[in-house]
């Protein structure tokens, strides 16, 4: 679809059923809920947010693959890369016991059904059960750029995190942490005992029994966030492997909510945000 300019104020899902075609009101509520309308650049999914004239309106892609069953949310794309929305429950890359039901083959053959040709390489990892923004490089060297200055082209990776109980507004863990090879994950104060790993948090609100925390990591260890809301006492719900006794959202309560990182080759300043799911949007009235 393309991009509407607001001519006049109104709230947002009157403006688009006033000026969207060949779409029903189900249908264009449906695009609100699942975060493809852009205001400004921002995902905004509240019906009556309030538009105001000169905004732009966009829309996000949404590509259904009906091999793999799967919905490839594309939050971002030009010709170095492609950046998603992945959802809970979807591996970012294969493994021994699962090689088709992965992000990667989902935007391989998104890129290749455009073009034959086009292929797709890993830059970062998102855990299975973890939802949110990912990327991809649409070329080795692309790759190889983000990798070899990974930590100095990331500004933020900002996940929106739901803990037990109800933790101090704000604070920085620190440990080293070691992987054991059935893939559990030891946490230690001492230096000589694993890779670094440094987590800092803020409360955004909480509930009787639960806190909603904004995370951003300064290292990208395996299971870091986990251990490190474990260390604290207050483990991510749904979190059994790391001490979660409690899942009112249905699923592990980690989502990848922004990616803010300069281009290594242009040097621009990127953000990429993805839309919070609706169970944790629910359990805190956002």
């Amino acid at each position: 679809m393309k991009n509407l300019i607001v001519t006049a104020p109104a709230p947002l899902l009157e403006y688009l059923l006033a000026n969207i075609e060949k779409k029903s009101k189900n249908n264009i509520k449906t695009l609100l809920k699942n975060g493809s309308v852009v205001v400004d650049d921002r995902i905004t999914t509240k019906f009556d947010h309030m538009l105001k004239e000169g905004q732009v309106i966009s829309f996000k892609t949404t590509y259904l693959d009906a091999d793999v069953d799967n919905t490839l949310d594309v939050i971002f794309e030009d010709k170095d890369i492609i950046v998603i929305n992945k959802p809970e429950g979807l591996l970012s890359i294969a493994t021994d016991k699962e090689k088709e039901k992965t992000a990667y083959i989902l935007v391989s053959n998104y890129l290749k059904k455009k073009k034959k040709s086009n292929r797709v390489f890993i830059i970062h990892r998102l855990d299975r059960d973890t939802s949110g923004v990912l990327m991809f490089a649409k070329s080795e060297h692309i790759k190889n750029l983000y990798q070899d200055e990974w930590n100095n082209l990331v500004v933020k990776r900002g996940y929106l995190v739901i803990v037990e109980g109800k933790t101090e507004k704000s604070g920085t863990v620190r440990s080293w942490l070691h992987e054991t090879k059935s893939q559990f994950v030891f946490s230690s104060k001492k230096r000589e005992d694993g890779k670094e790993a440094i987590t800092d948090y803020i409360k955004l609100k909480n509930t009787a029994n639960f806190s909603l925390l904004d995370v951003d990591i300064k290292t990208g260890r395996r299971n870091q966030i986990r251990v490190h809301m474990s260390d604290i006492g207050h483990p991510i719900v749904g979190d059994k492997k790391y001490g979660s006794t409690t899942n009112p959202v249905k699923r592990l309560g980690l989502h990848a909510y922004v990616l803010e990182l300069y281009h290594p080759v242009t040097k621009k300043l990127m953000r990429f945000e993805a839309v919070t799911p609706q169970s944790f949007s629910q359990l805190f009235d956002l």
